[in-house]
């Protein structure tokens, strides 16, 4: 540890993870350009490093890039990252009422403190996490995704019904292309652009980010940017929000932290289901998805305490726990590094390495971070006859940059007009693009434990660890289910009493 420690303290190290830093937070703060692709485009530069530098980087790179994504998603309502789509909404809502520096201060402070979170967790509790998420089968793995699902539903503003139909269109759009099974095509419609499916980053920036222009274009009751208050103590206030939610912030984390560490899985469902958990909590809930500053300091916090959950697999069985760190993966053998068992004892320096490197990028993460947002708070002030044609461009550019394909442009496109005809009626967009992004993961593992039980529905309840999520998943529909009904009900009573 000690020689993992003297390591990474070296000038080199830290200016090398300073650079990364730097870069991780102008990457994150394009809409578009997400952690993964930073990361991705950061390899060739890992080449003639040593491993602990390298990795130490791309650990930096990540934690930066992830809370950058809070910048764009505040502050014009396109998610930098699709983790951020969880609480765009709110984020968004807050700056329209003028506090959006203070929900960027929250977003900073609760995603180091987060990041923190998950580290400690990583250091103490690796192996034993590891072995837990080895055994998560098809069927365990099926219902995390339908319960990140139904989250994503159970959160949304409007009806339930809406939320649900606007699931249900997510998870249609994900089923264009090649099935996840048989490899026959569907929906394509003749068009070889479409036999890859619809790439989610052109279909979310479109949802979010061009649906929002539109409706600023064309309808005069479009949200009006508010003014960001007074930015200097806004670390200061988010402490003292932390200090009263510390309760919160420790089941956000640890949602975060396991959901992270299960492969495949990701910050992704780790922000949507501690999100739906903060609502269910709240003494405020109607507040989630017009602007709460709970939901998003407790989703931000489960956002960087997965990051750190995802290197758990990773390192212990050479198992990827997201798109990063199956990047990660990749530079270690290039390295002649084999993830496993057996690097915790040939190279323990490498592993501590990683684990001081979390949390010293947590720690450069709250000055950096502050400084961005110093620097993001000038989008507010920009005049909307600059600022509408600029956010298109960035869309253009963000929805290109991922294939390099023009046809990510039609969809970012279509998927700009559809998220604003679906808000027009009321429909929430985060479930349509959940329902892209964990379409695939759904019918695979689907149709996987469908193999595997031989048909049988009751072989999804076989395995403790699956009965256990697939009864707090039905227990969540049926609660909320009765609630609504329950709601329903209530208010036809008072429109009964009030007739006269």
């Amino acid at each position: 540890m000690l020689e993992a420690v003297t390591t990474v303290l070296s000038p080199g190290v830290l200016l090398m993870i300073a650079i990364a830093a730097a870069y991780g937070l102008f990457v994150g703060a394009i809409p578009g350009l997400t952690a993964t692709m930073a990361v991705a485009l950061f390899v060739p530069f890992t080449f003639d490093m040593d491993p602990v530098p390298a990795l130490a980087a791309i650990v930096t790179l990540e934690a930066t890039a992830i809370f950058a994504g809070d910048i764009p998603s505040t502050l014009v309502r396109i998610p930098g990252t699709p983790s951020s789509a969880a609480y765009t909404d709110d984020a968004y809502a807050l700056t329209s009422r003028g506090d959006g520096a203070r929900s960027l201060g929250v977003s900073l402070v609760f995603s180091v403190c987060g990041g923190l979170f998950g580290g400690i967790v990583l250091i103490f509790a690796a192996p034993a996490l590891a072995q837990v998420a080895s055994q998560f089968s098809a069927f365990e793995r099926f219902w995390l995704a339908v319960l990140g699902l139904s989250s994503a539903v159970i959160v949304a503003h409007g009806t339930l019904l809406k939320g649900l139909f606007a699931l249900l269109l997510g998870l249609t759009l994900s089923t264009i292309g090649l099935d996840e099974i048989h490899g026959l095509e569907r929906w394509t419609m003749g068009s070889p652009d479409l036999i890859g499916g619809i790439s989610f980053i052109p279909a979310m920036i479109g949802l979010f980010g061009l649906s929002e222009v539109l409706r600023n274009v064309l309808t005069p009751e479009a949200i009006s940017r508010g003014v960001m208050q007074d930015y200097t103590n806004i670390v200061r206030d988010a402490f003292r929000r932390l200090r009263a939610r510390v309760s919160h912030f420790l089941r956000s984390s640890c949602i975060g932290t396991l959901i992270g560490i299960l492969p495949g899985a990701g910050a992704d469902i780790g922000a949507w289901v501690s999100f739906a958990a903060s609502k269910k909590s709240s003494k405020k809930p109607e507040e989630y998805g017009k602007g709460s500053m709970d939901g998003v300091g407790d989703a931000t916090a489960a956002n960087n305490s997965a990051l750190a959950g995802a290197w758990v697999p990773a390192l212990v069985f050479g198992i990827p726990g997201d798109s990063v760190t199956a990047i990660v993966i990749g530079v270690m053998m290039m390295k002649n590094l084999q993830p496993g068992p057996q690097i915790f004892e040939e190279q323990p320096e490498l592993i501590y390495g990683v684990y001081f490197t979390f949390l010293l990028a947590n720690i450069f993460l709250l000055p950096l971070g502050y400084l961005a947002i110093r620097a993001g708070r000038r989008i507010v002030q920009i005049p909307k006859r600059i600022l509408l044609p600029a956010i298109v461009v960035f869309s253009i550019v963000g929805a290109f940059a991922i294939n390099n394909s023009t046809f990510d442009i039609g969809v970012m496109l279509v998927m700009g007009v559809l998220g604003f005809i679906l808000e027009r009626y009321g429909f929430p967009i985060g479930p349509v693009v959940l329902g892209i992004v964990l379409g695939p993961m759904v019918e695979k593992n689907f149709m996987q434990s469908m193999i595997a039980a031989d048909g049988n529905l009751l072989g999804f309840f076989a395995r403790p660890g699956a009965a256990l999520l697939g009864v707090v998943t039905l227990l969540l529909w049926g609660g909320s289910l009765g609630l609504a009904i329950w709601r329903r009900q209530g208010r036809s009573e008072n429109r009964d009493q009030a007739a006269p």
